[in-house]
């Protein structure tokens, strides 16, 4: 299997974890977290369950591979999320030393990987993180669409 089939393999498995947010009443914003093929970590936004405005989809991804690990650093893994990441989640993946970041949807109101900012371009970082946006965009933009048509 190809690089771009094996993305668009754990994309999916994003957007049924972003499948399982809108089904308890959360932004439906799905992640997991991969290395040399092998899943660490799935996680779907939880900020209103938890009462925890950091239980973004990312951050229990992080949170759960980081554990399973035993390390607080992720070298070699990629992580797939349904939504482009937002500032802090961003600032959470570089201390993580993600290699590789594979997001669906843009967000133009925060989106912290070249929507609004991009945190990950600037060369004093001292960990370089590769970005690519846009993987099955359209599913996972229209999964948020139909989320907040629904509640307006």
């Amino acid at each position: 299997m190809n690089q771009a089939e094996l993305d668009r393999q754990f994309m999916e498995q994003a957007l049924e974890q972003a499948q399982l947010a809108a089904i308890a009443g959360e932004v439906p914003v799905g992640a997991v977290i991969v290395r040399n093929g092998a899943v660490l970590s799935k996680a779907f936004n939880k900020p209103i369950t938890n009462h925890d405005p950091s239980a973004h989809a990312e951050m229990l991804a992080l949170r759960q591979a980081a554990l399973s690990e035993e390390n607080y650093r992720l070298p070699g893994t990629t992580l797939y999320v349904t939504l482009e990441p937002c500032t802090m989640c961003a600032g959470a993946m570089l201390h993580a030393r993600v290699d590789r970041i594979v997001y669906g949807a843009a967000d133009p109101k925060t989106g912290a990987a070249g929507s609004v900012l991009d945190v990950f371009s600037s060369k004093q970082i001292n960990h370089q993180t590769v970005i690519e946006g846009g993987m099955m965009g359209e599913e996972c933009g229209q999964l948020l669409r139909d989320f907040f048509k629904e509640r307006r």
